[in-house]
């Protein structure tokens, strides 16, 4: 996918660069597709990024002096790819880089582009292999030392700006246009595997890059697997089904799940097991603002099923954030920390019950956090639906 270059992308690597020299860091290697989308707008699947500190104000004068017109920061970061994405590159990558295009590895030319100088290069361990990282500190100039800086660019992520808002909503619209073209058309009788195969060809027709994560559709019993895949199996009448779908769009991630029923005739067990998941999900959804820490809005939810009796029932945590990836932070769950949620995440509120060898329930929905308030980005009614 190519496109003209991201103005905000060039405002990112300005911030982190500022955040550099507030972490004692000279420069930083990025090459996680997301952190590396997130500060080049760069959409493809080779590339790699080394940013500089940002120069201190004197600095950054006498640069200027030394060389009327330009602007020294500008010619300090530096965006690897190979020929494959010469032309892409150039369309999509901001002034504030300069590009190269490498026919080797982009490992040795990032390390080979520092040489002259010296300082700290930080990396994320949490993505850099062992191998990578003794071949990187092999390569690096005299002068340059590896410093471990998991979640710099990640940390960033968290707080979604409204353009990325607006790419999430869009994905979330198109997803649940998606699935309500295919409920026209029945459930009962179908293959699982064949509806989730149909719902993520609508959702390409419609305009999405591709399914954010491999949709599940699971009916009676297989849906007290909470990651269930979709078999062959005809979906039978009179049972809950679950689906768990989502678009992306634009680079950007959509998450929802709604349980349908197949038929008039489900046992009552199921009627209560969804009523009692329909309420932990707004109890959950009324506690999400910013102020609570993941955990506390968490415990909001899990206490209404707790109380019924089916804690044991509810085994993963509330939610998680999403954006650029399905699975970011922050979370809301039993372990998450007690960091507050800030105006500006977008997670998800998905409690389940699951009752095994019998049936699963589970109702999702994607919210931005704000101030006091929130926003509901996936709109498909959770009234229990019969769709036959």
């Amino acid at each position: 996918m190519s496109g003209h270059a991201d103005p905000s992308a060039g405002r990112r690597a300005a911030r982190v660069a500022e955040m550099l020299g507030e972490r004692g860091l000279d420069a930083l290697l990025v090459e996680t597709p997301a952190d590396l989308r997130y500060l080049t707008g760069f959409s493809g699947s080779h590339g790699m990024a080394v940013l500089r500190a940002a120069a201190p104000e004197a600095d950054a004068a006498a640069a200027a002096d030394a060389a009327p017109g330009a602007d020294a920061q500008e010619r300090a970061h530096l965006f690897l790819t190979d020929f494959r994405y010469t032309t892409q590159s150039g369309e999509q990558v901001p002034a504030a880089f300069a590009r190269e295009i490498v026919t080797g590895e982009l490992l040795d030319a990032a390390a080979a582009a520092l040489e002259g100088s010296e300082g700290r290069l930080g990396f994320d361990d949490a993505s850099l292999t062992v191998a990578r990282h003794r071949r990187l500190a092999e390569k690096l100039p005299q002068g340059w030392e590896l410093r471990a800086c998991t979640g710099l660019v990640e940390g960033l992520r968290l707080v979604k700006e409204p353009v990325e808002i607006a790419r999430i909503r869009a994905a979330a619209e198109l997803a649940d246009e998606a699935l309500r073209e295919i409920l026209e058309a029945g459930l009962a009788g179908r293959s699982e595997r064949e509806v989730a195969i149909e719902l993520e060809l609508r959702m390409r027709r419609l305009g999405a890059e591709g399914p954010s994560f491999s949709s599940i559709v699971a009916a009676g019993a297989h849906a007290a697997l909470p990651h269930a895949e979709p078999r062959d199996e005809p979906i039978p009448p009179d049972v809950l089904v679950t689906i768990d779908w989502g678009a992306l769009y634009d680079g950007y991630c959509s998450d929802c799940t709604r349980t349908y029923a197949t038929g008039e005739g489900i046992s009552e067990r199921a009627r209560e097991v969804y009523e009692l998941v329909l309420a932990a999900q707004e109890a959950g959804l009324a506690a999400v603002q910013a102020g609570p820490s993941g955990r506390e809005v968490d415990a909001v939810a899990r206490a209404v099923i707790e109380q019924a009796g089916h804690g044991e029932h509810f085994g993963h945590g509330l939610g998680h954030g999403v954006g650029m990836e399905i699975h970011e932070g922050p979370r809301l769950s039993r372990t998450a920390g007690e960091e507050p949620l800030r105006a500006g995440n977008v997670v998800t509120v998905e409690p389940g019950v699951y009752l095994p060898g019998e049936l699963g329930v589970r109702i999702e929905d994607l919210v931005v956090v704000g101030e006091g308030a929130q926003e509901v980005l996936t709109s498909l009614p959770k009234v229990l639906t019969v769709v036959s």
